[in-house]
């Protein structure tokens, strides 16, 4: 049977998130091996996202927002603002550094954030790739409106569209708005799925789950009834056999590599970020996420 997972909530930046992967129970669903929901939050004038740089190895981060906007920078040159339906795709491989602030506009009046952030993890065989970065606008994404059912493929295949993100391993993350009394299909049976529901009532093998819940579907579950009108992320891929090491901000399949990840963080032997490089996150005295 679908099985509930709880979040646990964090700070992260001046921004209360809730945390639904990794889970004590699952640590992945797919490649996924990290999912927030940031916020809903409003800031004041003169307040807002205060995330320093601070580095990644062995995983790719997929930032999507509902509401607001995060000006990303990175060790890579890029400086550019995100705003509701684009998608930030930051594959981190061998190293990258980034910061997520916001633009003077933004943070000169009162405003609200609301989005998702992911981590996907990457295979051992492009664990060590070069860093890259890739900025897709929501008129860019492939999109599908039938009967009231709203789907737009953010990464990966699922309902015969491709996001044009470069991924390294099968996946599908789909943002669906679907009006009550609908039905909808699993992209992948043969994957791994979840659901993360922002709004709405959702049945899955009669029983009801509502908005803010995370529901990892069983293999048996193929079908998923809207309630009421819903807002929801499907989520997912082939299941991993072998699921790397996390340590804060590091993904990979050897210790040995986190560790050194750890020392070079300490000693600044992470590229820098043009612009902003007055401070960072230090490394954590404990293992957190």
């Amino acid at each position: 049977m679908a099985q509930l997972l709880n979040s646990t909530t964090h700070d992260i930046g001046g921004l209360t998130v809730n945390r639904l992967l990794p889970h004590m129970t699952k640590r992945m669903v797919g490649p996924f091996i990290f999912f927030d929901h940031m916020g809903p939050t409003s800031f004041p004038v003169g307040e807002g996202i205060e995330v320093q740089p601070h580095p990644h190895i062995g995983l790719s981060t997929l930032t999507y927002l509902i509401e607001g906007q995060i000006l990303h920078r990175d060790s890579l040159g890029n400086c550019i603002e995100i705003t509701p339906g684009d998608v930030n795709w930051m594959t981190a491989g061998k190293g990258i550094v980034h910061s997520e602030r916001e633009s003077f506009e933004t943070r000169s009046k009162q405003h609200n954030l609301n989005g998702l952030q992911s981590w996907i993890a990457l295979p051992e065989l492009y664990s060590n790739i070069e860093p890259s970065f890739e900025h897709i606008s929501r008129h860019d994404l492939p999109q599908v409106t039938h009967k009231g059912v709203m789907k737009r493929v953010i990464a990966g295949e699922a309902y015969g569209l491709q996001s044009p993100i470069t991924t390294y391993s099968p996946m599908f993350y789909v943002d669906i708005i679907a009006s009550a009394q609908n039905q909808l299909e699993v992209p992948n049976p043969k994957q791994e799925t979840a659901i993360y529901i922002i709004y709405g009532e959702v049945e899955v093998a009669a029983q009801k789950y509502n908005s803010g819940e995370f529901v990892l579907l069983a293999p048996s579950d193929k079908t998923i009834s809207v309630s009421k009108n819903s807002r929801l992320i499907l989520l997912g891929g082939d299941k991993w056999e072998s699921v790397p090491y996390i340590h804060w901000n590091f993904v990979s399949f050897s210790k040995e590599r986190i560790e050194q990840a750890k020392r070079d963080w300490q000693q600044g032997n992470f590229p820098s970020i043009e612009h902003d490089n007055l401070e960072h996150v230090p490394l954590p005295t404990k293992h957190t996420l």
